[in-house]
């Protein structure tokens, strides 16, 4: 018996199945990384960050949200995120404001740019309670960035020029850091 062909038509099959199979492919978080630090200036060790400027997010091993030193659920994150990054009172526990030169936009401008959300999780935090998390936090940056594009250039975000979407990024800018996930009590 012949077997030659054997070899050939297991190669054909094995196209076959390599080409119709769908891989599945992950999906990252978008974040861009700060430049790397400039080897000829001193680096600054001790960075103080004024308490207001901070909105702590913790994430515990049971998946339930703190954010401050309240609980919420996940679906109140972002409404919670937005008051925080806008100030839109200019409330003395939030984020101070301060005036920044954004000539698309009107010249001066207050801004909250010192503003940052701190992310902690627990290491027994469930992979779709971190990811719901970040796309409430991304989603309120977001709907924020529409808002303002809406009000200034009469336009969605993802509509406006290079240089106009530039303009609404130093006027809101996304600032979220990730600390090291810890273990929240347990034994």
């Amino acid at each position: 018996m012949n077997s030659s062909s054997t070899a050939d038509i297991s190669f054909i099959l094995l196209i076959f199945f390599l080409v119709t199979t769908s891989m599945d492919t992950d999906r990252g978080l978008a974040r861009r990384l700060p430049p790397p630090p400039d080897p000829n200036v001193k680096q600054q060790d001790n960075i103080i960050v004024k308490e207001r400027n901070v909105l702590q997010v913790r994430i515990n091993k049971d998946n339930q949200l703190m954010v401050g030193s309240e609980y919420m659920e996940v679906s109140q994150l972002k409404a919670k995120a937005k008051e925080f990054i806008a100030n839109p009172n200019d409330d003395e526990n939030l984020p101070e404001k301060h005036v920044k030169n954004i000539p698309l936009l009107g010249g001066d401008c207050m801004v909250t740019e010192n503003h940052v959300i701190s992310v902690t999780n627990d290491v027994g935090t469930t992979y779709q309670a971190y990811l719901d998390v970040q796309n409430e936090l991304v989603a309120a940056y977001n709907e924020l960035r529409n808002e303002k594009a809406q009000a200034s250039f009469g336009k969605v975000y993802a509509e406006c020029s290079e240089d106009e979407q530039k303009a609404i990024r130093d006027f809101i800018p996304q600032k979220i850091s990730e600390a090291e996930p810890k273990k929240y009590g347990g034994k």
